[in-house]
């Protein structure tokens, strides 16, 4: 309930990252919490409200920070018939995960049409980042819902970046980010996987690298965090990657633009989730390659 200026905020989608973005967000705010999970949920039994449905957190809440996993996610919950517009209460919106410009601009359509400010916040920085406070979000929409909702923000964002008021310029800039860290990754693992058939050793393979004009996000966290030492344990799925990479090809396309290299990075990870599994870590796209390689990067 609002208590005087400060609004009732609710938080949809607490699975691996959503989680510790409302951990952060509890820290300094009563939330109301709402997952499809029951197991989920009642990682804040006793610490935050808990709603069972969209519907129910969109009639308990002013503003709402969605969290999901798909497109298909994010139409349900938001605009479906048990979706938090159904609740009746909500007023402000802010679109946590990446769906690309196509859904954002439908669904801020829609949501204005019924008197709903949208805020396109996606984050980059993965779960450690999350974890720590220390999430990158890029934002795009109204600058006042901007500015009402920044410090909120602020609980799991080191970085805030604000492009404009434009509808999905913030989904286009996350699919940018997201489609250049999946090629880093996937062509550090084919360097790593040739310098270890070669003779060298991967860990002084990353000094090198990280030391040099080499580094990147895979080389500097992913790969001797997660992938070294066969956890495989980062935290995004390779299915996820693979949903944004086919989104930016998408809006390549849109825009009339070729991308070749995107292109096979794409089909990368098309093989990788073929031979793998779609549920499997990002870092493990490097096992199918090791496997055709006939070697391993160990620890």
């Amino acid at each position: 309930m609002t208590q005087g200026n400060v609004p009732t905020i609710g938080f949809l989608g607490v699975g691996a990252i959503g989680r510790p973005m409302a951990e952060r967000m509890l820290a300094r705010y009563p939330l109301v919490v709402c997952d499809v999970s029951a197991a989920a949920r009642s990682a804040f039994a006793g610490r935050a409200q808990l709603m069972q449905s969209a519907r129910e957190l969109g009639a308990a809440a002013d503003v709402v920070f969605a969290c999901l996993p798909t497109l298909q996610s994010y139409q349900e919950a938001v605009l479906g018939a048990d979706g938090l517009m159904a609740g009746g209460r909500m007023r402000q919106y802010i679109h946590v995960g990446t769906t690309g410009p196509d859904l954002v601009k439908q669904m801020n359509a829609v949501l204005s049409a019924g008197g709903i400010s949208m805020l396109d916040a996606p984050v980059t920085g993965g779960v450690p980042r999350a974890r720590s406070g220390e999430l990158t979000v890029m934002a795009s929409g109204p600058r006042d819902l901007f500015g009402a909702v920044e410090a909120m923000i602020r609980c799991y964002a080191s970085a805030i970046i604000y492009l404009g008021e434009t509808p999905g310029l913030a989904q286009t800039m996350k699919l940018i980010n997201n489609v250049l860290s999946a090629a880093n990754l996937a062509v550090a693992c084919e360097v790593l996987l040739l310098g270890v058939k070669a003779g060298l050793d991967p860990r002084q393979m990353l000094e090198v690298l990280n030391s040099g004009t080499g580094q990147n996000s895979a080389t500097l966290t992913k790969i001797p965090h997660h992938l070294l030492p066969r956890s495989f344990d980062y935290g995004g799925r390779l299915e996820i990657v693979l949903k944004d990479l086919a989104m930016f090809v998408d809006q390549a396309a849109q825009l009339g633009l070729s991308t070749p290299l995107s292109d096979l990075v794409e089909a990368t990870y098309r093989t990788a989730i073929a031979q793998e599994g779609p549920d499997r870590d990002i870092t493990e796209v490097i096992r199918y390659m090791e496997r055709a390689a006939g070697v391993e990067v160990g620890p």
